[in-house]
């Protein structure tokens, strides 16, 4: 095999990091954004404190679609949990199940099973990919920077991570020095759900040791909405007091950490708490006092050793553990209020990579980058959900290898290569058929073994008008999870008897995508555009059964309260669009006037021609804004379409326009040994047409309406 051959095949995609100057016009008076994308193959230089930032960043240097937010950006959404921070970015939505607790990223399209959620490279450690009730014990209030990394650069991270990666980082595990003591006071209230919320949290340390330490706390009401009737027959419902009924929250965390720095690197570690006590909204859940406490606790650890040895750049750990459980509470069928189910959750990961000195090749210069990814999981139910899901446990091993070619000053070549070995061990049971009146499931130990592959390949190329122009492919497989092989009966939270299927065979991903983008200068903008076909695609079918709590009562239309879904495998074919702008129109005072504006669009069809069930309508958004060097301010509009390409047994969705406002002020306060140092407020108004909002992706959309008309105040303090 020729050496060209060798790098190409060998080559690694990942996601590059860069520096995107969000403002290039007028820069003297407006700083630039500094953002970085994770990445192995080149260490990110330090991120300075920005005083302001747009909405979204876009990032130039990089083969993947990024979607970059800093702490400014997480406070100014407004959102509650990871899905309501992300979910108006172009490409993103949510699963919205319970806002402000329970609503989980979807990118585009896909959810559950094929998006990661992580936490300084770590794993969340939950079950939220289980279930749309259950909640992601990672709150956006304890974070310093979210990326949202899909396309190639996802294979890093696992062929789980197919749809996408929402990545969260902080300082629980401190990566510099930062001598000294410094502490920031974070706080807010919401009125659309008489909310609060509050943080504290606190980093020093010595030349030699670095430390951390975080507190924070949410709680709200049953949050407004329109006082209007619920929309969709066969179910409606008035609405009481303008109120979504059973939807408030508690929730609240901890967390410790800190590092050792030695010359060439440093190893720290932190240990995590979270706990959560949420409701779930909706009719049925109002009826029974239907509400979810969760609880984790997690150990994680970090290092890198920079230049260790002669050709090697640096070799970077990561380490994990977690300990979850959540127990679904509410009025059983004996009329006594309490657990009526309970969801384990014990988790395992480690993942090393040893990164190469460039070396030079006939082709350009050629750095390489090889890692090694090790997971465990022992997931298991009782009460209930006993039924749904016997004890299972998933053992994975990876292999990966990465390499970035640079042929010359404009062009760059990426490819990424990974094998990993999935055994999956639980309990199969094997039905009857789906119709009521059968008997029972006959179950039998069962255990799979898989061995997923993939590759990706990359080009970027700098183009006049400082544009860059990417193209990548990826082929991907991903082994099936034990709930979509396992699952075999009622899931009272999200109203649904799941059944799984024992025979599925691994899920295959081919993906094109074409992206161009402009980073600095007066106007801004990116597009990306991607084509996969998927074979096996594997979802949860509605099968237009309805159940009560056993199988035998599954019958044809209505009469359980349960909607059966039937873990199903066909071909399928997404395509879709993403884009973004930004455009200074002119200076205005002491700042600069400009617009933006978003589109985004994904289509999924089956190959018979029918829909994928819940996909995200297409949106359309724009908005005016203008900024200083302390002041933002914008006004935006946010449209949904109207939904009515859907799945057998789901009801359309109508679209709907959600209005944003916001305005903060920042400013850096004279240095004193004891005082604060720099102080942040603002103000933020949601959905103010008070537009009845429905999510089409939500199992339960036809009885849960979003939040309708609120404001939040936030203001934060460093010392």
């Amino acid at each position: 095999m020729s050496r060209r051959s060798i790098v190409l095949l060998l080559a690694g995609t990942a996601t590059l990091p860069s520096i995107g100057a969000a403002y290039a016009q007028q820069a003297e008076a407006l700083p630039e954004i500094s953002v970085t994308a994770p990445t192995p193959i080149r260490r990110p230089p330090p991120v300075a404190p920005v005083a302001d930032q747009n909405a979204t960043a876009i990032v130039d240097d990089t083969f993947a679609a990024v979607t970059v937010m800093n702490r400014d950006q997480i406070d100014r959404s407004g959102g509650g949990t990871l899905g309501d921070v992300l979910g108006d970015k172009p490409g993103i939505t949510s699963s919205s199940f319970a806002p402000g607790a329970a609503s989980r990223p979807i990118i585009r399209g896909l959810d559950n099973f094929r998006v990661r959620i992580q936490e300084n490279g770590i794993g969340s450690g939950d079950v939220s990919d289980l279930g749309e009730d259950h909640g992601v014990p990672i709150d956006p209030l304890a974070a310093q920077h979210i990326e949202v990394v899909r396309g190639p650069a996802t294979l890093r991270f696992g062929s789980q991570a197919i749809g996408g990666i929402v990545d969260v980082t902080n300082n629980r595990i401190p990566d510099a020095p930062n001598p000294g003591l410094h502490s920031e006071f974070r706080g807010a209230f919401t009125s659309v759900d008489r909310g609060t919320e509050g943080a504290v949290l606190v980093d020093g340390g010595t030349k030699d040791f670095g430390f951390h330490a975080d507190a924070y706390g949410h709680g709200t009401s049953d949050y407004s909405i329109p006082a209007y009737p619920y929309l969709n027959p066969p179910t409606p419902a008035p609405v009481v007091n303008g109120t979504q009924p059973n939807s408030g929250q508690h929730s609240e965390g901890q967390s410790v950490g800190g590092s050792y720095f030695f010359n060439g690197g440093y190893f720290g570690a932190a240990v995590s708490h979270f706990n959560s006590i949420y409701h779930i909204p909706g009719v049925g859940g109002a009826e029974t006092g239907t509400r979810i406490k969760l609880e984790q606790t997690k150990v994680t650890g970090k290092g890198e050793w920079r230049a260790p040895f002669s050709g090697v750049d640096a070799i970077r750990l990561w380490l994990g553990a977690s300990d979850y459980h959540h127990a679904e509470i509410g009025v059983g069928d004996d009329g006594i209020d309490g657990t009526q189910a309970i969801f384990k959750n014990q988790e395992q990961e480690a993942r090393i990579e040893m990164q190469l000195m460039p070396w030079r090749t006939p082709l350009g210069a050629l750095t390489t980058a090889v890692g090694g990814q090790f997971w465990h999981q022992q997931l298991g139910t009782e009460g209930e959900a006993g039924g749904m899901l016997a004890p299972a446990k998933t053992k994975s091993a990876a292999a990966f290898v990465f390499n970035e070619l640079q042929l010359t000053q404009a062009m760059r070549l990426q490819a990424a290569g990974r094998i990993e070995a999935v055994n999956v061990t639980g309990t199969s049971a094997a039905f009857p058929g789906f119709v009521g009146g059968g008997p029972d499931p006959v179950e039998s130990s069962s255990g799979r073994s898989f061995t997923p592959r993939s590759v990706s390949l990359g080009a970027l190329h700098d183009l006049p008008w400082g544009m860059v122009a990417s193209v990548t492919g990826q082929y991907v497989e991903r082994a099936p999870r034990a709930p979509e092989l396992f699952s075999k009966g009622p899931h009272d939270a999200p109203g649904t008897f799941e059944i799984g299927n024992p025979d599925l065979r691994p899920e295959v991903a081919k993906t094109a995508e074409v992206g161009l983008k402009r980073a600095n200068g007066r106007l801004r903008f990116e597009i990306n555009a991607y084509y996969t076909q998927y074979k096996g695609f594997v979802y949860k079918r509605l099968t237009g059964n309805t159940c009560d709590d056993d199988f035998q009562s599954c019958i044809v239309g209505p009469g359980g309260e349960l909607q059966q879904i039937v873990y199903s495998q066909q071909d399928a074919t997404f395509k879709g669009i993403e884009a973004f702008s930004q455009l200074d129109v002119m200076p205005l005072g002491n700042g600069m006037f400009g617009v933006d504006g978003q589109y985004d669009l994904v289509r999924a069809t089956f190959a018979d021609g029918t829909n994928v069930p819940r996909i995200p309508p297409q949106r359309l958004g724009g908005g005016v804004w203008w900024r200083d060097a302390n002041w933002y301010s914008r006004v935006g509009l946010l449209h949904a379409f109207g939904h009515s390409d859907i799945a057998p047994y789901e009801t359309t969705t109508d679209g709907y326009n959600l209005l944003k406002a916001e305005l903060t002020y920042n400013v850096k306060l004279p240095k004193r040994d004891d005082g604060p140092k720099e102080m942040t407020v603002g103000i933020i108004g949601t959905n103010l047409l008070n537009e009845q909002v429905r999510n089409s992706v939500s199992f339960r959309k036809d009885d849960v309406l979003l939040p309708g008309a609120g404001v939040k105040l936030f203001a934060s303090v460093k010392f």
